[in-house]
């Protein structure tokens, strides 16, 4: 019970909140595409529920482990995902869904290996920088090892394909590179050799650049690659101030494509309004601050910079989830945290917010 008391209340609150709005919308969202594919209109409603209930179990025990014990999981967790990354792009192990093969497991009861290897990405990344100190300023013995791992799950994601998973991963490698005292100048190189590189990808896959195409100009081609960004427009649109009212959503009706999981920030926007769509910035908002904040406060450095890499993984899938859907950025596939449909990623999601709130009582004594 005293652990309870002490764990980060604002995280918790914010936590509960997305979760209901959440919950509410996934029903809301989901309701007419179940009763039309499945002939029960709560089938993948109840489906998230179930998630959510794994997910809180996957957060009760989170919270028991003191951050030390993530420590000691960090090898086991990076050889399972790895392994997992590496299955499932095996003919005939691996399940294929809208054209990416990215799912293990035999229906219903299937998974991303993705969502898990970003978690235990973050943590090999904790690990391994929290014990190179000083030598991260040198870049053969120091960046170099952990860019080549990130090289590694990186094209792992790319040959499901998951341009959206392996931007996120690049993006917190950098960081936590950073933050862990690598060079600037290194850093810059790094990044600089990776655009080309991203450019050609981009270029080489038709996909991807109906895409781009798509987010400079929409309504160049509005009934193909357009049509996603244009019908979250007018989804916002609609909504303005105050919404359309729970449930009224008119781009739910078969015009917003993947409504209840890519799209669902649209639908709040729809519905509930800017306030409703500011109320779900602000709650991201409070647990980005809350745990850099935590982040902050730890003294053993790898609790810092795991604290801090979950963190960033949790608000940077939001950022970019909202900012696909307001047009800021061209379309990835990535849900929002807490609130998309979606099994894996619910559990691995609440999971690592147990993992924020273990760190948020617990004082682990120097490891460095």
């Amino acid at each position: 019970m005293s652990a309870i008391r002490n764990m980060d209340r604002w995280m918790v609150i914010s936590l509960v909140v997305l979760l209901a709005i959440g919950i509410t919308m996934v029903l809301n969202t989901s309701y007419l595409y179940s009763q039309e594919r499945f002939g029960d209109g709560t089938y993948l409603f109840r489906k998230q529920l179930a998630a959510v209930a794994v997910g809180v179990i996957g957060l009760c025990a989170a919270v028991v482990l003191p951050p030390s014990a993530y420590r000691r999981l960090t090898v086991p967790l990076f050889v399972v995902a790895l392994a997992s990354l590496v299955l499932v792009l095996l003919p005939g192990i691996g399940l294929v869904r809208g054209g990416a093969q990215r799912w293990l497991g035999v229906a219903p009861l299937v998974f991303q290996p993705s969502e898990l290897a970003k978690v235990s990405f973050v943590l090999y990344l904790a690990y391994t920088l929290s014990r190179k100190g000083e030598r991260l300023q040198q870049f053969v013995s120091g960046l170099l090892p952990p860019l080549l791992v990130t090289g590694l799950f990186v094209l792992l994601l790319l040959a499901e394909p998951d341009f959206g998973s392996a931007f996120i991963l690049a993006i917190i490698a950098m960081a936590m590179l950073f933050v862990s005292g690598g060079r600037m100048t290194h850093l810059t190189v790094v990044a600089m050799a990776a655009l080309p590189v991203a450019a050609f990808l981009i270029m080489t896959a038709d996909y991807r650049v109906k895409r781009l195409l798509a987010f400079l100009d929409p309504w160049s081609d509005s009934a193909n690659s357009g049509f996603q960004i244009i019908q979250s427009y007018i989804a916002f649109g609609s909504g303005q101030l105050w919404g359309r009212g729970l449930g009224q959503s008119r781009q739910k009706l078969h015009y917003l494509p993947e409504a209840h999981t890519d799209f669902i920030y649209s639908v709040i926007g729809e519905e509930l309004g800017l306030w409703g769509a500011l109320l779900v910035v602000l709650l991201f908002g409070i647990l980005l601050l809350r745990g850099m904040g935590l982040a902050l406060e730890r003294e053993d450095s790898f609790t810092r910079l795991m604290v801090f890499g979950l963190t960033l993984l949790l608000g940077l899938q939001a950022l970019v989830h909202m900012s696909v859907v307001m047009g800021l950025v061209p379309t990835k596939g990535l849900v929002l945290p807490f609130v998309s449909y979606g099994g894996s990623a619910m559990v691995v999601h609440l999971t690592v917010a147990g993992m924020l709130l273990s760190a948020s009582f617990r004082r682990d004594p120097p490891c460095d």
